[in-house]
């Protein structure tokens, strides 16, 4: 490796991650860390570590400036963004490559393309694959959105081109409610991504989401299997699984090379992921979008394959090829993991920060647990509620689920409300158990008759 000192610009259980996979290499590492996350386990764990600004985001892990500065005054010679904060965002790693550091994730052009939902939308149907009935590019007057709501077929979303999660979306049921819509979405966009640009889609009711782990040298495109997202909260997953249980095997090799195929036209390099969202009973998918970066949930494609992503990440980064082919890449059994969070689902899971009066993880065969929590530790208020991941893999998915039910039995976490009994409670529902449930299936099932199903 030429990369002897890595500058970890993120936070939580990632920020732990970035530091194994660092030691495993024999590379140094760097911890940036805001001052409410001073006594967080990544600071104790990196060869060193430096504050780089308040308690907010906005004055730490968001301010481009304190963490160059830091990054050069710890003579740190390659960048590690995470995922989140500063992670797609094309100026931050153009800034990182000009001020002389090895960017670990894409060339900024093509985070900026794909960051770019309408543009990447218009670059798969170019390249062949599905995409949900809609506009291609951005909609830059009502009655081009008219036109196209009407080819679509109400009901139709509008939806923000520079973001996600929810942000900048809203569902139209007829054409009254759409120049309301396109308005306000634009203006949320506006405020959350800096881009006031929108797109429409046609809505789709029942689906599944499901996304391919990829990963690129420049020249050669791999995948790591598909990953089933469904089980979400306000369009934020909360349960993520592999194999996904519904896809039909002709229809998953097909997904993949569309997969493929779109990291193809822009010469990928690093991990990336294609989403899409899924019709069971027509067995089709459609593209959504692309996340040029790390995941949440590799860990789970980790798992299922034996690899490990982000020493692979890296070893890209130090303009290593890619030294696996597709036949190298075995999926063995089945794998679960389930997010735990310090939220509160009986009220919206609305965030619990706190003390972790105690946190012991459960153990065993087959159990996996990635986290930045210990004994003791204050949860701070200002970032994300992730406590910790934990996955199992069984040799298949009755074993995996049995094992999970087991793992969020033994884990213990006092101090702070969190979503280990939802979990509990979802490993029991039949429709779960069966496979039989769409994106809605926490708000409209789980939650059904619910005070604070309004919240979801």
């Amino acid at each position: 490796m030429t990369i002897k000192r890595v500058f970890v610009a993120n936070r939580g259980e990632i920020a732990v991650r970035i530091i194994r996979a660092c030691r495993e290499l024999g590379i140094q590492t760097i911890q940036a860390y805001s001052a409410a996350d001073k006594n967080m386990l990544a600071v104790q764990m990196a060869d060193e570590a430096i504050c780089i600004g308040g308690d907010s985001a906005k004055e730490s892990y968001l301010n481009t400036d304190a963490i160059l500065n830091a990054a050069k005054m710890k003579a740190a010679d390659a960048l590690h963004p995470g995922y989140g904060f500063l992670s797609e965002d094309p100026d931050f790693a153009q800034a990182c490559l000009d001020a002389g550091l090895i960017y670990v994730g894409p060339q900024p052009d093509v985070i900026r393309l794909m960051g770019n939902k309408s543009a990447a939308r218009e670059l798969a149907q170019k390249a062949g694959v599905p995409v949900i009935p809609g506009s291609i590019g951005p909609v830059s007057d009502i009655n081009q959105a008219k036109k196209i709501a009407q080819q679509a077929q109400y009901p139709i979303l509008v939806k923000a081109a520079a973001g996600g999660g929810g942000r900048g979306m809203r569902l139209v049921l007829d054409e009254s409610g759409l120049e309301n819509a396109l308005q306000r979405a634009s203006v949320e966009a506006q405020a959350a991504f800096g881009s006031g640009e929108v797109y429409i889609e046609k809505y789709l009711p029942s689906i599944r989401h499901v996304e391919v782990q990829v990963f690129g040298d420049g020249k050669t495109v791999l995948h790591f299997g598909e990953r089933d997202c469904t089980i979400q909260r306000r369009h934020q997953k909360l349960v993520e699984e592999a194999p996904s249980p519904v896809i039909d095997p002709k229809v998953r090799k097909s997904m993949f090379e569309s997969a493929l195929a779109l990291c193809n036209t822009v010469e990928y390099r690093s991990a990336g992921t294609i989403e899409f969202v899924f019709d069971v009973s027509e067995q089709k998918y459609y593209f959504i979008e692309m996340n040029t970066r790390i995941q949440v949930e590799h860990t789970v494609s980790e798992m299922l394959t034996g690899l490990d992503l982000v020493k692979m990440q890296l070893m890209l980064a130090d303009e290593q090829p890619l030294k696996l082919t597709q036949s190298d890449i075995v999926f063995n059994g089945h794998v679960i993991e389930c997010r735990i969070n310090a939220e509160n689902p009986e009220k919206g899971f609305f965030p619990c920060p706190g003390t972790l009066e105690k946190f012991n993880p459960p153990l065993g065969p087959g159990v996996r647990v990635d986290t930045h929590a210990y004994s003791g530790y204050e949860l701070p208020p200002h970032y994300d509620s992730l406590i910790a991941k934990v996955l199992v893999h069984g040799r298949d998915r009755q074993e995996a689920l049995s094992r999970m039910k087991r793992a969020l039995r033994e884990l213990e976490i006092d101090g702070v409300i969190t979503t280990a009994q939802f979990h509990e409670r979802l490993l029991n529902e039949p429709d779960f158990i069966s496979g039989n449930y769409d994106t809605q299936f926490v708000k409209m099932k789980m939650w059904a008759g619910h005070p604070s199903q309004h919240m979801l």
